[in-house]
C-alpha cells in the first residue's frame, strides 16, 4: 500500500503545536559542563609574553598555510577550507501523516525483509553557534525499496541519541520514489531532531541527482518534487560493493 507524506487535506502546513506531545524532556548538562571546564582551564593557564605569543602565532600561521596547499601544488594559492558548520539552521519541511510515536531505539533499520540499496549515513548535530550537541534526539522514518511505508509496524523506523561528540550513525537503505497527494515524491528520509528542552526540527533528507538505485532517474525525480529543498541533500559517496556512504550535519536551535 502506498501513502502520501504531505500536508493536511486543505493544503496548509500542519500545526507544529502537535509536536509538543513528543517534546523531548530528557535533560543533560554533559556537553555544557565539558565546554565550561575547558574554558576555565584555558583561562587559568595565563597568556605568554607578547613577543613569544607573536612568534608562536607566526609559526602556527606558516604551518597551517603550508599544510593547506595540496601535495604537488606548493607555491600556488592555498585552497579555502570548507567549514564543518555554517551556523545556518537546517531548513524545516512538512512532517506528513505517516509519523508513528514510540519507535524502537536503534541505529540499524535494515531487517531481513529489506532488500534495498544500503546506505550508511552519519553526521553531527550542531547548535547555531556551531557547538556539537550531545544527547540530541533524532528520529528517522522512510519508505522501503518499493515505495511503501510500514504503517502496521516499525520497519525502517527508529530513534537514537547523539553521542558525546554530537554524532549519529544510521544504517538503512536508499528509499524509493512514490506517488502521493503532491504527485510523485523524490526519494527522501523523514527526520525529527530535538535538543533537550528545545523545539523540534522536522525536515526531510534528499539524494544527489546522480544517485543510482532501482533504475530510477533521481535527477528527474528531484526536479519534479515541489517539496524538495536542495539544502537538505545528503553528501553521498559510492556506490561501492553495492552500498553508499552518506553524511549530513544538522544545525538546530536549542531554545523555544
Amino acid at each position: 500500500m502506498r501513502y502520501a507524506d504531505e500536508t493536511s487535506p486543505d493544503g496548509t502546513l500542519p500545526d507544529r503545536q502537535h509536536t509538543s506531545r513528543r517534546t523531548f524532556l530528557r535533560s543533560t548538562s554533559v556537553g555544557v559542563t565539558s565546554v565550561a571546564l575547558g574554558a576555565s582551564v584555558a583561562a587559568s593557564a595565563g597568556s605568554p609574553p607578547a613577543q613569544a605569543a607573536d612568534t608562536q602565532a607566526a609559526e602556527t600561521e606558516a604551518t597551517q598555510t603550508q599544510a593547506s596547499v595540496p601535495v604537488g601544488r606548493r607555491g600556488t594559492r592555498p585552497l579555502a577550507v570548507t567549514p564543518a558548520c555554517s551556523g545556518q539552521e537546517t531548513p524545516a519541511s512538512i512532517e506528513g501523516p505517516l509519523f508513528k510515536p514510540h519507535s524502537p531505539a536503534r541505529n540499524d533499520l535494515i531487517t531481513p525483509a529489506i532488500r534495498g540499496v544500503q546506505l550508511d549515513l552519519s553526521g553531527v548535530v550542531y547548535d547555531t553557534a556551531c557547538k556539537p550537541l550531545p544527547e540530541t534526539l533524532i528520529e528517522f522514518w522512510q519508505c522501503d525499496q518499493n515505495g511503501d511505508y510500514d504503517t502496521s509496524g516499525f520497519s525502517l523506523r527508529g530513534h537514537q541519541y547523539t553521542d558525546s561528540r554530537g554524532a549519529y550513525r544510521l544504517r538503512t537503505i536508499i528509499p524509493r520514489d512514490y506517488w502521493g497527494r503532491w504527485g510523485q515524491r523524490a526519494p527522501h528520509i523523514h527526520t525529527q531532531v530535538q535538543a533537550s528542552g528545545g523545539p523540534v526540527l522536522v525536515t526531510q533528507l534528499y539524494f544527489p541527482d546522480d544517485t543510482q538505485a532501482y533504475g530510477r532517474d533521481f535527477a528527474a525525480l528531484n526536479a519534479a518534487d515541489r517539496l524538495l529543498n536542495r539544502a537538505c541533500t545528503i553528501h553521498l559517496t559510492g556506490p561501492e560493493n553495492g552500498r553508499y556512504t552518506g553524511t549530513f550535519d544538522f544545525v538546530i536551535t536549542t531554545t523555544v
